[in-house]
């Protein structure tokens, strides 16, 4: 088992240190986030050797598959190891044909609390995300209801801390007032840049910001630069378009997900490459 944290360690409270370079485990599901995994052994072989190769952050949600994810997280590393933060979500149900469907009524995200503390086999959830926009982009309506229904349960003890996902900066603000905000989840990548300005205002709150489809979006001229500044530096566009994440803020975390061992290797490699100078500026240009 190794003792280094990839991509390093980021302290967001005096309870609260995840690896930078997380885990993220929607993609053990069956396709579409819908359903079982195809191969229960494979995933659970996955989760294992997260946490071998020193990754301290599993971001999950009950809402994926949905209670697929969190039931083989618990059964491959239940006892969890002290130093190990399990980042969950809530604000959505999926129908019985794997449809997406926002919930968000304060006495449904409660439930979905519980029903993810069960499920993990936890009695205290290290970070619960409230999820408010799709990829698709995020809205400006108000918050307070919804995040203070999840407030009221870490005044009970039932949540650590407290994050978003699908936010607008506004909103960010509005949940301020009301409890801490230590993550955020939004669409933020090499092409779609244009949470620039949020990523900058999270590095200084000391705020996680959590990228999600680091390979999303991408024209084909935008592939043809990234492809080619991996093969100058003799490694993936994946590594690549990662490494390029954890330098562009102190404060940037990662959660990539996979159901193969070998690409989660790989996936976790690219902590370690580092992008010279003249490599960033190539990456900048992609997103102007």
């Amino acid at each position: 088992m190794t003792t280094t944290t990839p991509g390093g360690t980021l302290t967001l409270a005096e309870d609260l240190a995840i690896s930078r370079m997380g885990y993220g485990a929607m993609q053990l599901t069956g396709p579409g986030v819908f359903g079982p995994p195809k191969d229960r052994d494979q995933a659970l072989a996955v989760l294992r050797e997260a946490v071998d190769l020193g990754i301290t952050h599993i971001d999950t949600s009950d809402f994926y598959g949905p209670a697929v994810v969190n039931e083989p997280i618990k059964e491959a590393l239940h006892p969890y190891r002290a130093d190990l933060r399990i980042v969950t979500k809530v604000g959505a149900r999926r129908s019985d044909d794997g449809g997406w469907i926002p919930s968000l009524e304060p006495a449904d995200l409660k439930a979905q609390v519980h029903e993810n503390v069960q499920h993990l086999g936890l009695d205290i959830l290290d970070v619960v995300n409230l999820r408010l926009g799709s990829v698709e982009g995020t809205s400006e309506d108000s918050i307070a209801e919804q995040f203070g229904a999840l407030a009221e349960l870490r005044e009970q003890g039932l949540i650590r801390h407290l994050g978003l996902s699908g936010v607008s900066d506004a909103q960010l603000t509005e949940a301020q007032t009301i409890a801490p905000v230590v993550t955020v989840q939004n669409l933020y990548n090499l092409a779609n840049r244009t949470d620039d300005a949020l990523v900058d205002r999270c590095a200084a709150e000391n705020i996680a910001f959590a990228s999600f489809f680091p390979l999303g979006g991408f024209s084909p001229l935008q592939s043809e630069t990234l492809t080619r500044v991996a093969a100058q530096l003799d490694a993936s566009p994946q590594q690549v378009a990662l490494a390029w994440l954890l330098q562009r803020s102190a404060t940037t975390v990662l959660i990539p997900g996979t159901s193969s061992v070998d690409h989660l290797r790989e996936n976790v490699a690219a902590a370690d490459l580092h992008l010279p100078a003249d490599a960033v500026a190539e990456l900048d240009a992609i997103g102007k």
